[in-house]
């Protein structure tokens, strides 16, 4: 393109939302790392809580107090924990495919729109 060459309006709003798609990706991609940690950690504290014998002492950390819990209390709560960030990443998933297809999507448009400007 040479510099006196201006895009169509058309084809800059397809840029900039493609953009916008481009960063709510990477948003996504993001929040979704971090639920797969946190399932990580989940699931390695149930892999500890189940070696501990059930009447064995567990503490729960709250805020920057360790308090004395039940096992089974803390089993349950790990166990719902898990459970909604299963479901978080499912929805997370679903997003990033989403967003992937109409990235995808909108990649295809924009070369089409600018074929003639690079063979002009």
């Amino acid at each position: 393109m040479s510099e006196g060459t201006t895009l169509p309006p058309a084809v800059q709003e397809r840029l900039l939302r493609l953009q916008q798609l481009q960063q709510t990706l990477q948003n996504v991609l993001t929040q979704k790392q971090q639920v797969e940690l946190e399932l990580l950690e989940v699931d390695q504290a149930l892999s500890e809580l189940e070696k501990t014998a059930d009447d064995g002492v567990i503490y729960k950390s709250v805020g920057s107090l360790l308090i004395k819990t039940e096992k089974q209390k803390v089993a349950d709560e790990l166990k719902e924990k898990k459970e909604l960030s299963n479901m978080r990443v499912s929805v997370l998933g679903k997003q990033e495919e989403r967003l992937r297809a109409q990235i995808k999507e909108l990649n295809e448009k924009l070369q089409k729109d600018l074929r003639p400007l690079s063979s002009g």
